[in-house]
């Protein structure tokens, strides 16, 4: 005889998507369709932990009362003893998978395919990226059946928020022994934003049930497109000067390159970029397809350095509002509070000033003192209300004297001597010169990890400039990895020991706050 089992339905969703609703739902659902249910959750931190955990088991009323006693439900999901996983992002279905809360005998999983990238994919110094392609053929080998596709993307179309696309998809799959108009009538009994959540819901139920969703289409590739013409007579001639001065190969990454540049600082500063690049492709070895390319993306990136002016200047664009805005979805009658932590430095406070004033602050005695102990816990600055945002405001103003600051001088060191190593490189090995150049990639973000990345590369360089024309572009390549695989550069100590650069893994490398004492 087979003793009936409660329904058990693992939900994890973060912060802001509805996972307390989407649990209350099912429960509604059940307790009002004859079942005997039953929910809790598990917090978590967003995406520094995971995701919250609810836990709906249903049980049904007639069964209990035959069995004359009521259902003991369980507080939490057991691995290999769940019937449904709702996913509110791939990265939390992946972790459903890896906790074994997903399996191929018994469990559907219904997921999002959109990413919310984790904490620390987005502080990893390189590409920090799950691969999206795994997580879903691991999902696919995990789940008996798995029904996924952006449900982000259907809730923003349908106005509503991603609770209701998965509850949609839910009764789409047909696992639970309800119809849809028992879905519906427990999102009408619910009384909120009905007319939008059922929309979603229909979208929802309609996708879980297509047909093409059995597979995930590849995206398609995105039509070549040629630039717009551009307004500013300056900006014009830059890009004819890219048309003429420069292979085909190369135009769409100096254009790219242009309109970054343009938007960090101006024109004459795009223009300087476009030199330093004239000079690499004259030089020999410097025509070669890649090593321009390579050379001129990486180059607009560093250009492009985030000071502190470009940080205040991103984060009081109208464009940013209106992108947080739409992300938490605020009405019209809604009133919108952005508060940013800003903790500077005195390392970023002397850069931010001009040359001789940062140098003189920061080997100062008492003023260096002073600057650090009144900078030492930070702030909150609210950039929606007038006051913080006029003050970030007034200093993204500042970048029309960006290049008198001290960070200015100390960055245009540095580039200068990537590219004058990138140029004697490329008449030996223009390959070997393709792997220095795309070292770039550790100098990156501002604060602590700009300059742990800094010391990364400083370290690689000095071990590039030790072992000359005799390193490899493959040992290059391998070096770079081990960097950009710990911020610490441990790993990187060990790959340069284990290539026999070892004598160069105890060069002291110039930490900001010296760099600051020694620039001249």
């Amino acid at each position: 005889m087979n003793k009936v089992q409660p329904i058990k339905i693992a939900i994890l969703a973060m912060g802001g998507e509805g996972g307390g609703v989407l649990a209350d739902w099912i429960v509604d659902l059940g307790e009002a369709n004859g079942y005997i249910a039953q929910t809790t959750s598990v917090p978590g931190v967003a995406q520094r932990t995971g995701a919250t955990i609810y836990y709906v088991e249903m049980y049904p009323r007639a069964q209990a009362e035959a069995d004359g006693g009521h259902p003991v439900l369980a507080l939490m999901p057991l691995p290999g003893d769940v019937d449904v996983v709702l996913a509110s992002e791939l990265m939390e279905a992946g972790r459903a998978v890896q906790r074994g809360l997903v399996t191929p005998d018994r469990t559907t999983l219904v997921a999002s395919t959109h990413r919310v990238y984790a904490i620390a994919e987005k502080i990893a110094m390189g590409d920090g990226r799950a691969d999206t392609a795994n997580l879903l053929a691991h999902a696919q080998r995990a789940a008996k059946r798995l029904v996924r596709f952006d449900m982000a993307q259907v809730a923003e179309e349908s106005g509503s928020v991603i609770s209701a696309v998965l509850f949609g998809a839910l009764a789409g799959t047909g696992v639970l022994p309800f119809s849809r108009a028992q879905f519906e009538a427990t999102i009408e009994r619910g009384g909120v934003g009905v007319k939008a959540s059922l929309k979603a819901f229909g979208a929802g139920f309609g996708r879980a049930n297509a047909e093409d969703d059995k597979e995930v289409a590849a995206p398609a590739a995105a039509p070549e497109t040629q630039p717009a013409a551009a307004s500013d007579p300056q900006v014009r001639a830059l890009l004819a000067r890219i048309a003429g001065d420069f292979p085909a190969s190369a135009r769409f990454v100096l254009t790219e390159g242009v309109r970054r540049l343009v938007d960090y600082q101006d024109p004459d500063y795009a223009g300087l970029y476009l030199q330093r690049l004239a000079h690499l492709y004259a030089q020999p070895g410097g025509n070669d397809a890649q090593l321009l390319s390579e050379t001129a993306r990486h180059l607009a990136l560093w250009m492009s350095y985030e000071d502190t002016i470009r940080v205040a200047e991103l984060k009081t664009r109208s464009s940013r509002f209106e992108r947080v805005s739409s992300e938490v979805h605020v009405q019209k009658d809604q009133l919108l509070a952005i508060n940013e932590f800003m903790h500077p430095r005195l390392q970023e406070i002397c850069e931010t000033m001009p040359a001789g004033l940062g140098r003189w602050l920061a080997r100062s005695g008492w003023p260096r003192r002073l600057v650090e102990r009144l900078t030492c816990k930070g702030r909150v600055v609210a950039t929606s209300s007038l006051p913080g945002f006029l003050m970030l405001y007034t200093l993204s103003g500042m970048k029309r004297w960006r290049r008198s600051t001290l960070r200015y001088q100390l960055e245009v060191g540095r580039i200068e001597d990537w590219l004058a190593r990138i140029v004697r490189i490329a008449a030996i090995n223009p390959q070997l010169a393709t792997e220095v150049a795309q070292c770039q990639r550790l100098v990156k973000g501002y604060g602590d990890t700009h300059e742990r990345g800094l010391g990364n590369y400083e370290t690689l360089m000095a071990a590039i400039e030790r072992a000359g024309a005799r390193i490899a572009p493959a040992a290059v390549r391998e070096l770079r990895d081990a960097a950009l695989a710990d911020e610490r550069g441990d790993k990187l100590q060990v790959a340069l020991e284990r290539l026999g650069f070892g004598e160069t893994a105890a060069t002291a490398t110039r930490g900001a706050a010296l760099a600051v004492g020694e620039a001249a």
